[in-house]
């Protein structure tokens, strides 16, 4: 599920965007923001929808290989239990599940030699042949063969990368999350009750959290002058053109918190945004910015300008 972190990322993101951008009307970037983190979801579902093409293709490979030539006797006899599997059943009756294939328009049809692959890929493991012997029908059986799917093979698969890559710019930065949204489905996955099965929430509390990114986000821009201000007043002795753009919006966005959000812990917020920092700045940036906010910090509470709700936030 996408965690504060993320969702600070994706801010970040969006304020880049509207900082090099020369088109200025903060409601087309709001849109924007809310349509990055939905896009998690999306690829969500188009994931989901990928483990139903692998299992849809175990009936093309047999109906391929009964019309052989000269079909063998197992070419005749296919064992379609994995066409049947019961997580994938559930999936397919899931009804938001079928709801939001129809809200992304998700269809592998521009691409059947994914599906083909991976089942190639599964149909020559040990895995699979052992899954095809083995006595055992419960739910949590049927579900560990889609995991080794899921897991060793398309996340393994270069040509899956590809393809996600090319449809989703987020792609490898969302992928970790993505893998926690699947894995929490195999979890919520576990009743013969098909009712009773639930997709994976894309955060815990979405309402709050659409709230956070949309405040962070307006804010920081409404008060960037006065932000900057703060940055500036501590990096004297530096050029404004050597401090990279995106070590200077990071700072904004941690001082925009700090500021703002009385329910978050100074520390969390400091720590959030150094390790941001370690993603998308240079080497040395989290250094730099973390001198930084410290002096900050250190003049915003001298002013009275930190008001925490609770103990220990101040700290």
């Amino acid at each position: 599920m996408l965690n504060r972190r993320h969702l600070r990322i994706k801010v970040l993101q969006t304020l880049y965007a509207y900082n090099q951008s020369e088109e200025k009307e903060v409601s087309k970037f709001e849109k924007s923001l809310l349509n990055n983190v939905d896009q998690v979801y999306e690829m969500y579902i188009w994931l989901l929808n990928l483990l139903i093409e692998v299992a849809d293709y175990t009936m093309i490979d047999a109906e391929g290989r009964a019309r052989k030539h000269l079909p063998t006797e197992n070419d005749l006899n296919n064992n379609l239990r994995f066409h049947d599997n019961a997580f994938i059943e559930a999936l397919r009756k899931n009804g938001k599940f079928i709801d939001q294939t129809k809200k992304y328009r998700v269809s592998w049809a521009f691409d059947p030699e994914i599906a083909r692959e991976i089942f190639q890929n599964l149909k020559n493991s040990e895995e699979y042949k052992a899954y095809l012997n083995q006595e055992d029908h419960s739910i949590a059986a049927e579900k560990d063969i889609i995991k080794y799917v899921f897991k060793r093979i398309i996340l393994q698969l270069p040509a899956v990368e590809q393809v996600f890559e090319e449809k989703f710019i987020n792609w490898q930065l969302d992928k970790e999350v993505l893998q926690a949204l699947v894995a929490k489905t195999f979890k919520n996955f576990s009743s013969v009750d098909f009712s009773k099965n639930h997709l994976a929430e894309l955060t815990p509390n979405w309402d709050e959290d659409r709230e956070f990114i949309l405040d962070l986000f307006i804010l920081t821009i409404s008060h960037s002058d006065e932000y900057q201000s703060f940055i500036s007043g501590k990096t004297k002795n530096w050029e404004a053109d050597r401090i990279a753009l995106m070590d200077t919006l990071i700072m904004r966005l941690a001082i925009c918190e700090l500021i703002n959000f009385s329910s978050i812990p100074v520390k969390v917020t400091i720590n959030e945004y150094i390790e941001i920092s370690k993603i998308f700045s240079t080497p040395k940036s989290n250094t730099f910015i973390n001198g930084i906010l410290d002096k900050v910090l250190s003049e915003l509470k001298t002013s009275g300008r930190i008001r925490k709700q609770g103990r220990g936030l101040n700290e």
